[in-house]
């Protein structure tokens, strides 16, 4: 049986490639902080005798006994609200935390697979975005924590693959969403799924015709997948394609929640908030045979059952 490591474990991606891995026959090992984790999103794999999980911060030290075939570092602060709140623990993480998995995988002469985001683009002036745009970032405004802890980790996974010949694996996550996302993490989607559920008004910032690509996680979860399992060692980004703006969006949830309640407010934009985003994602289906197959609809449909319930649990 093949060994994992999965950091960020009880996040909303690492409790996904838990499961995963999982149902693909792996012992997993999962590794949180809980700093934004929470054990609610694998308390379900805890009577699994092949699923382990150790509370730890890998931006101090990591060890793992025994064989270990993958990693997938997936820990960090990964919502706005989180790293403005936590800059120097998203710069830890980054930094520190990816140098300790690097070193662990090449101690157990490990593939490891580095979380990396589509932020590394920042406010791009390319349009869509592929892996050979390098990015238009501001290293010193709000959102530098986080776009820059992820640029250096792709930076030093690189080295480690260069110098040491390491077996690593990059991925540039575009906007993803599903079941697990927290309400209050400050991101869009589950800001307006919320808000309309609760028949409140969904906050737009600017004008609204900013846009995203929004990927359901279950397409995500099997793109990494493939991404571990190729022999690619550059950076592949992995999102919907399928663009839209933020004001489509809230008109899109309002409907689908039919609540008469729901309706827009807007505020100012926030410094450096990127004005567009959408993956070229030609690599991912040339190198990984992989396209998105849930369509936004199909996946807001699953993302709102889980919220209703979510917002339920509140109440009671």
């Amino acid at each position: 049986m093949k060994k994992v490591l999965i950091t960020g474990a009880a996040g909303f991606l690492g409790s996904h490639l838990c499961d995963k891995f999982m149902l693909e026959g792996y012992h997993v090992i999962g590794m949180d902080n809980l700093i934004t984790g929470n054990l609610r999103n694998i308390e379900h794999l805890f009577p699994h005798e092949h699923f382990t999980f150790y509370h730890h911060d890998v931006s101090s030290f990591v060890y793992v006994p025994g064989d270990l075939d993958y990693i997938l570092h997936f820990a960090s602060p990964a919502s706005p609200i989180d790293y403005l709140k936590m800059p120097i623990q998203t710069l830890k993480v980054g930094s520190l935390g990816t140098h300790n998995l690097l070193g662990l995988a090449k101690e157990k002469k490990s593939r490891i697979l580095i979380a990396s985001t589509s932020e590394v683009y920042g406010d791009p002036l390319v349009h869509p975005q592929s892996e050979d745009y390098w990015g238009n970032v501001n290293p010193i405004g709000p959102r530098g924590v986080y776009d820059e802890a992820k640029r250096f980790q792709e930076a030093i996974t690189m080295a480690y693959h260069n110098y040491h010949g390491l077996e690593t694996r990059i991925v540039r996550i575009f906007n993803t969403f599903g079941a697990r996302m927290r309400l209050n993490d400050g991101r869009a989607l589950p800001a307006f799924m919320g808000q309309a559920i609760r028949g409140e008004g969904l906050t737009i910032f600017g004008n609204g015709q900013q846009t995203r690509s929004f990927c359901f996680v279950d397409d995500l979860v099997d793109g990494i997948y493939r991404l571990l399992l190729s022999d690619y060692h550059l950076p592949v980004n992995l999102g919907n394609p399928d663009e839209i703006t933020i004001h489509q969006l809230a008109e899109e949830i309002i409907e689908l929640v039919a609540n008469p309640d729901a309706y827009l407010i807007y505020k100012p934009l926030p410094e450096d908030d990127p004005k567009i985003r959408q993956p070229d994602i030609t690599k991912a289906r040339e190198i990984l045979n992989w396209s998105p197959t849930i369509s936004r609809k199909e996946g807001l449909i699953k993302t709102l059952d889980y919220f209703k319930s979510v917002i339920d649990l509140k109440k009671d």
